[in-house]
């Protein structure tokens, strides 16, 4: 480990204080982003987004990755200003303090800690058809797949297995993800390819008179954009994310953090689309006809839509390899995600406005307590209640709520520091922002009622942990800053908004109101994006936290020991 001849210590034990490394290079934060990205989602999505929408799916993706990318643009120009990690939550402290970040930071790690424990679940329940680690059971009135106690056992020991190797550091880390991401991109190519020779080619599977048979879009339009949330294929592009993540943790990030952004949601969005036009002519004719149609499809006696498919063409060694990956891809996000998690808790301590224990680092460079907490969490994740499917919406509102104030902080720094530098400055003034905000307010809405609910729930819960931490640090000598009226402006006036649309404009309740709600939400985005501009710290105080951000930043340049390109 490389020391620099002043180490630097924590003010209250005097202990040496380390700090994050600067391990990860263009190609592994890439390939971390696509390795996230790529998890149990395009296991699930293309069927999933089949059953909604119908053939027309194919431009649930592309609107999705657009939409996608726009937030991430923002995050591009934010990350090689600020490289630092947990950017997510720390970036809305350095605009609106303390009582923003934490509105934003606690789901956001919330979300992320969940991560872990569903892929977990994903990864067994594909597995049960080798060992019986999950069973058929009732969740919430639907059939869902929980572990075993053999199941719960054997997820404990991934959830731990992550953790260990995200303890030892982000170069190990990002050593074995590299191996996985190459086999992941190869399964999808690999499915790609031989679905569509099939299709083509022999009359065992379908035809291209699977986009006109049973209907371009059998329910409307409208399931074209309900089932970019609802059918997991939002949540399967979230992992662009890790790019702002670890950017704490990469050389170069004015040029690594764009690439990795933008490089890997492009990726993927073409991949996702071949992926969804290859399953659509490759679906039989016969199971779409005694299916009823796209609503009704279903595949009998099996694990996996992809793998059930492959068998049903006489492809049983593409049926094995899927159910290899089904084990490989949702791990290997686990895994990424631990990492995540970790350094959103970290971000939180180093804010103030959660335990500062949290942003304690190892020897290695890791916040080890925030991985501890991560870890535990998951493990309670793992309870047969809620299951996979119904948390994958709620992760996917949540995440994207989280990242609704990265075009926010862009709008204002380019108000407040408007000649700071910015390796990467997105063009076109707030056009690009104020899209990327209004793309997240509308994914939100299209996620639904019962889904935003438990979401404004668990942001409730929130606010009374961060009751209880602060009185806790006020009986102890500590009395931070929360900074209330002004993240409160803004932050309370969105749930409150996103909340009433979501509950009186439910897409499955009011289907007559749909397109409606692309007006009310530009209108209530509009009013959010004003008042967030308008109401933030002071010049000065936003110069001094990014001072202090700085600062750890440098540091961590000066302990950088190599890298993983």
């Amino acid at each position: 480990m490389t020391r620099t001849l002043n180490e630097p210590r924590d003010p209250k034990t005097g202990h040496e204080e380390f700090k994050l490394k600067r391990h990860v290079g263009m190609i592994g934060l890439l390939f971390t982003a696509i390795g996230s990205i790529i998890g149990s989602g395009w296991l699930f999505g293309a069927f999933h987004a089949s059953q909604i929408a119908g053939p027309a799916a194919i431009f649930s993706w592309l609107i999705a990755a657009v939409m996608i990318i726009l937030i991430g643009l923002c995050y591009a120009e934010l990350g090689p200003m600020f490289p630092i990690s947990g950017g997510v939550v720390r970036y809305p402290h350095l605009v609106w303090g303390s009582f923003g970040s934490y509105s934003l930071g606690f789901i956001t790690w919330i979300a992320s800690a969940a991560v872990p424990a569903i892929e977990v679940v994903g990864a067994l329940t594909y597995a049960t058809k080798f060992a019986p680690f999950t069973v058929k059971a009732t969740d919430n009135g639907a059939t869902a797949q929980v572990l075993t106690p053999l199941g719960i056992v054997v997820a404990i020991a991934l959830l731990a297995v992550f953790v260990v190797i995200n303890y030892y550091g982000v170069r190990l880390f990002a050593q074995v993800n590299n191996v996985l991401v190459w086999w992941k991109l190869f399964v999808i190519a690999l499915v790609i390819v031989v679905f569509l020779i099939t299709a083509f080619a022999t009359t065992r599977m379908g035809s291209p008179e699977n986009f006109t048979s049973a209907g371009f879009a059998p329910s409307g339009f409208s399931a074209v954009f309900v089932c970019i949330s609802t059918a997991g294929i939002t949540f399967s592009y979230l992992g662009f994310r890790q790019g702002i993540e670890l950017a704490g943790e990469t050389k170069n990030p004015s040029r690594n953090i764009p690439i990795a952004l933008i490089g890997s949601v492009a990726i993927c969005a073409i991949l996702y689309a071949l992926l969804q036009l290859a399953f659509t002519l490759a679906v039989p004719a016969h199971v779409l006809t005694s299916s009823h149609g796209w609503a009704g499809l279903a595949f009998n006696n099996d694990f996996g839509p992809l793998a059930a498919l492959a068998s049903l063409a006489g492809l049983a060694w593409l049926a094995y390899i899927l159910y290899f990956d089904a084990i490989i891809s949702p791990t290997d996000t686990g895994l990424i995600y631990t990492t995540i998690a970790s350094r959103v808790s970290y971000a939180m301590g180093r804010n103030g406005n959660a335990p500062r224990w949290l942003s304690t680092n190892n020897k290695f460079g890791v916040p080890y307590w925030s991985l501890l907490v991560t870890f535990l969490v998951g493990i309670v994740l793992l309870l047969p209640f809620p299951s996979w499917q119904s948390l994958v919406g709620f992760i996917t509102s949540a995440t994207v709520v989280s990242f609704g104030s990265g075009p926010l902080v862009v709008a204002v720094l380019r108000r407040k520091l408007p000649n700071r530098e910015r390796p990467f400055r997105l063009p076109g003034g707030d056009i690009i922002p104020f899209l990327a905000f209004y793309s997240a307010n509308m994914i939100v809405f299209w996620a639904g009622w019962a889904t935003n609910m438990k979401l404004l729930i668990t942001i409730l819960i929130g606010y009374v942990l961060l009751i209880v931490f602060e009185i806790a640090g006020r009986k102890n000598g500590r009395k931070p800053t929360l900074n209330i009226k002004v993240g409160a402006a803004w932050v309370i006036p969105w749930f409150v908004l996103f909340g009433l649309v979501s509950w009186l404009f439910d897409p499955a309740a009011h289907p007559a109101m749909f397109f409606w709600v692309f007006l009310i939400n530009l209108v209530i985005s509009a009013v959010i994006y004003w008042i967030a501009v308008k109401v933030t710290l002071s010049t000065d105080t936003i110069n001094e936290y990014i001072e202090d951000a700085a600062e750890e930043s440098a540091d961590e340049e000066k302990l950088a020991g190599g890298h993983i390109g």
